[in-house]
């Protein structure tokens, strides 16, 4: 009786193969195209221009379909990482999403170097059924990696990528190079049309700047949006201080007395011999105060 489900130990085990044989082509790869530099650099010192530009884009497809591979590693790593949400959800997570559609999508462009992705692909599509497979393998769920996408796309480099990679190799092997003027003047000015076009789209009418305005400077906001309302600022309110109650109840200074003194207090004029006492008649003697005791001196050198 044949399975009808996902052979998962099957998977797995192609997945672990699919990472050592990614690994091991992109060390052979990365030494080969070391190689070819010092090839390319032999052409350049010989003046073979030419033929050093069609090896360079010989190595700028190695080392495309290098990076191409570590993505596709990457991805493997991820569903080994996430085995268990593969065997028990029934639909595919989110988060895996793009993983299988790019494995699925470079299973036919790189089985050639790695027969392990094959597999992989038939048991993704297997697991999430036939149409998936189908739609991932055209990129029509527009959810496979778009860096693999332009490493795997079978496409000559541009000029100025091949320009950069010879000056690079020049340098590094002290050969002397003189690159394509036009190549570099052509990609200058494309710089210069990328920088001066405006990010956002003002119009056809460019507005004049207000009178007043001064270049490098911050404008005004009110100035800069004159449609729109501002709130006014509270200003501050000096502070009103209460006027003291004098001869209200619970006031700190004393009232005012209700009746006049019963009479005039005694001056020094009225009463010369008696000055500092408010009394009216004459102090008596002091031995009536003392009892006849002559008063004590505090100094000794006072008279007796």
């Amino acid at each position: 009786m044949l399975s009808t489900g996902c052979n998962y130990a099957k998977l797995k085990t192609n997945l672990r193969l699919a990472i050592n044989r990614l690994k091991l082509l992109e060390k052979k790869k990365t030494e080969l195209a070391q190689k070819a530099r010092r090839e390319i650099a032999d052409y350049l010192a010989n003046g073979k221009i030419e033929r050093a530009k069609i090896r360079v884009e010989h190595i700028i497809r190695e080392d495309y379909l290098v990076e191409a591979m570590e993505v596709v590693e990457i991805y493997c790593d991820l569903l080994l990482a996430r085995f268990g949400l593969i065997q028990q959800m029934k639909t595919l997570d989110e988060g895996l999403a793009e993983a299988v559609s790019s494995l699925i999508w470079a299973a036919p462009r790189l089985q050639t170097d790695i027969a392990e992705l094959k597999i992989i692909a038939d048991q993704l599509a297997v697991k999430y059924g036939k149409p998936y497979a189908l739609a991932a393998r055209e990129n029509g769920l527009n959810s496979v990696n778009e860096k693999l996408i332009h490493k795997l796309s079978v496409q000559a480099p541009p000029k100025i990528l091949v320009e950069k990679y010879l000056i690079e190799i020049a340098k590094s092997h002290n050969v002397p190079y003189e690159p394509d003027s036009e190549v570099l003047a052509a990609e200058e000015e494309a710089q210069k049309v990328t920088i001066n076009d405006p990010l956002i789209d003002l119009g056809d009418e460019a507005k004049p700047p207000e009178p007043g305005f001064i270049s490098g400077l911050p404008q005004n906001e009110k100035s800069m949006y004159p449609g729109i309302q501002y709130p006014q600022p509270d200003l501050p309110k000096p502070f009103n201080y209460p006027v003291p109650n004098v001869c209200g109840k619970g006031a700190g200074v004393p009232p005012v007395p209700s009746t006049q003194p019963s009479g005039p207090y005694p001056g020094p004029v009225a009463n010369p011999n008696h000055i500092g006492f408010n009394i009216d008649g004459p102090a008596p003697p002091y031995e009536s105060v003392v009892g006849g005791k002559p008063p004590f001196n505090a100094s000794p050198f006072a008279p007796t």
